[in-house]
């Protein structure tokens, strides 16, 4: 994908001030490790869905000062000539690690890991924020939509309620991942091959002499995926009559079927209820019912709940915005430095226990029964520590340490791969397809206790007895000072 911008001044601009300062310093080509993590699952629900990798991996791609960045940067008139030469020769020779995209995560777990000259380190932090923040948080809003609607298909109609052009486009790549079938975003489609879906709003309906006339026309030139609103005066006694009539003159007479009906307002439950009688009286028991209007996954369990008979759900600014909760709050901490070839972990203290960063450089491993697959624990560890799958393994809370428990007959999977390589990317993406694929795979690895929606069983993330050990010298070390 290319929208032929430069984004590497899409940054806080305390990271060009920083960066200043490292070169100033002389220690801009200090190595350093960065975490990047989140703290709280948004709606407080059991997990959340790593999306965005492919779009940082492109920004990663194509980082570069080009003359009019540089043109900005000097007319702040606070940087020197030879720090402005320096971004003009830039080149970014980190190494990257991060889950792949589709990887349902947790908090407190690094899900990027970053190394290399502080710098250039530094510099990405915004940009990996934004991207991985935002489409990870309408990844994880669209799957809960999508298991409310308990097998039903779900559409992403939430282009125009959208925070912007980019919201709009990778909001509905991340609902894709995230389970939906398809998206009213065009653009999306042509980039991503996202299916576009859409028929006909309201105006199409005013625009002609009647509401009759408005779905005859439509279905001349859609008869073999004809789709009627309903809504538009009244769904019962006129929208519902009135697509019935249409679908036999203009579709059945031509050799189709009629594909749907969408209710847009009133009482969904009863709406759709009372519209699927009619249809199947009518001989249209095969047509859908398709419901839209503010949609979120507790309305949607609550209408299916009473009975509603909806085949499919269109959902637009609650689940584009992830309206509940619109903030994924992922950090990017750093964690280590080099010096003289030996790690040196860094940790960043505080009076709110959540916000004590794990030092060092590190590793995660999620463990899994190996009778039923299920997902048992993900382990933090540092990254020379290795997992002996034969033999047992103690996991504790970190927090509550006497909470313990042995795992046994599993097997364990390294969650952070290399993606970047001294700059150069030795990863290639999987297609969106199969991102959502490993997506729904990933969930199938969970117990339902942590599939609920209120209240669900927290997932264990436990520390490594190494990495705890370190993290609690190096608390019980500052306090000292």
């Amino acid at each position: 994908m290319d929208f032929k911008r430069n984004l590497t001044l899409l940054t806080d601009f305390y990271e060009i001030t920083m960066a200043n300062g490292y070169f100033e310093n002389k220690v801009k080509n200090t190595i350093s490790y960065f975490d990047m993590f989140f703290r709280n699952i948004p709606d407080d629900g059991g997990f959340a869905i790593l999306a965005g990798v492919e779009q940082f991996i492109e920004y990663i791609n194509n980082l570069h000062f080009d003359d009019s960045d540089l043109k900005y940067i000097e007319d702040k008139k606070i940087f020197s000539e030879e720090f402005i030469e320096y971004l003009r020769n830039f080149k970014f020779t980190c190494d990257i690690w991060a889950m792949e995209e589709g990887t349902l995560i947790f908090p407190n777990e690094p899900i990027v890991i970053v190394r290399g000259p502080i710098i250039e380190a530094q510099l990405i932090e915004t940009m990996l924020l934004i991207t991985l923040n935002h489409q990870s948080l309408i990844a994880t809003k669209a799957n809960r939509i999508v298991r409310a609607a308990d097998n039903r298909a779900v559409l992403e109609f939430g282009s125009r309620r959208a925070q912007g052009m980019d919201a709009a486009i990778y909001g509905a790549r991340a609902a894709y991942i995230g389970g939906c079938v398809g998206t009213s975003c065009t653009l999306t489609d042509k980039l991503f091959n996202v299916p576009a879906n859409g028929t006909m709003g309201h105006s199409f309906v005013q625009l002609f002499s009647s509401e009759l006339a408005a779905f005859r026309a439509y279905a001349k030139v859609y008869p073999d995926n004809c789709t009627l609103l309903v809504d538009t005066y009244n769904v019962l006694k006129s929208g519902v009559p009135n697509a019935i009539k249409v679908f036999n003159e203009e579709v059945v007479s031509r050799g189709f079927r009629p594909k749907a009906i969408r209710i847009d307002s009133g009482d969904i439950t009863y709406l759709s209820k009372e519209a699927r009688k009619m249809l199947n009286e009518a001989g249209f028991s095969d047509c859908l019912i398709v419901a839209s209007n503010s949609l979120d996954e507790y309305f949607i369990r609550d209408i299916l709940h009473q009975g509603a008979e909806i085949d499919m759900f269109g959902v637009g600014e609650r689940m584009i915005t992830s309206k509940s909760e619109p903030v994924f709050g992922g950090v990017y901490k750093l964690v280590a430095i080099e010096r003289d070839d030996q790690i040196i972990p860094k940790i960043k203290i505080s009076e709110n226990i959540a916000k004590i960063t794990n030092p060092g450089f590190k590793q995660v491993y999620r463990f899994f029964d190996k009778s039923t697959n299920k997902a048992l624990a993900d382990v933090i560890t540092l990254n020379y520590e290795s997992i002996d799958e034969y033999s047992e393994y103690e996991i504790f809370d970190p927090e509550n340490t006497w909470r313990r428990k042995t795992l046994k007959n599993y097997y364990v999977k390294k969650l952070l791969l290399p993606i970047f390589k001294n700059g150069n990317c030795v990863y290639k993406s999987p297609s969106l397809t199969e991102i959502r694929d490993k997506c729904q795979s990933e969930i199938n690895t969970l117990w339902d206790t942590v599939l609920r929606f209120e209240n669900p069983h927290k997932y264990y993330v436990d520390l490594s007895l190494k990495l705890w050990n370190l993290k609690n010298k190096m608390i019980y070390e500052n306090s000292l000072k």
